[in-house]
């Protein structure tokens, strides 16, 4: 029998669960728990294995108190059926302890040109591993 391959539409909205559920500290049991399945289920959907259903996306929805279209935000539909390995790579760094204390950090500056010199010091602090073109492609999604 051959093993079940992900679909790359599964995969991202299951990115999207596991990035809500870590920006809000909320553990894969307690997630589990509020949907009344394990977290072996959570674990699951997501990286994409199981497909979550329309009902229980909208559970989710509900307990993460967003909108069901927020699993689906910010990806194109080539991205979604092509599930790139850099949007993948950025959604894990996303996720991350250090991924979501930086983006609570960065979105606490208020003043934009702070922000602005924040992104150009981690620009210069990169620019030893990646040319200039590259990051063009990094902010545009392409590469």
């Amino acid at each position: 029998m051959k093993a079940k391959s992900a679909n790359a539409v599964d995969v991202y909205v299951g990115g999207r669960v596991r990035q809500r559920r870590k920006a809000l500290g909320m553990s894969q049991s307690n997630l589990a728990e509020s949907l009344g399945i394990t977290f072996q289920q959570i674990q699951k959907y997501e990286k994409g294995i199981n497909r979550i259903g329309a009902s229980r996306l909208q559970l989710i929805a509900d307990i993460f108190a967003v909108p069901v279209g927020y699993f689906f935000e910010n990806a194109a539909p080539s991205e979604m059926m092509g599930a790139r390995a850099e949007s993948d790579e950025i959604a894990q760094f996303m996720s991350s302890k250090e991924g979501i204390a930086l983006s609570k950090a960065f979105l606490a500056i208020e003043d934009a040109n702070v922000r602005q010199k924040l992104l150009a010091l981690a620009r210069s602090l990169g620019a030893s591993s990646l040319s200039s073109n590259n990051w063009e492609q990094l902010e545009t999604g392409r590469g």
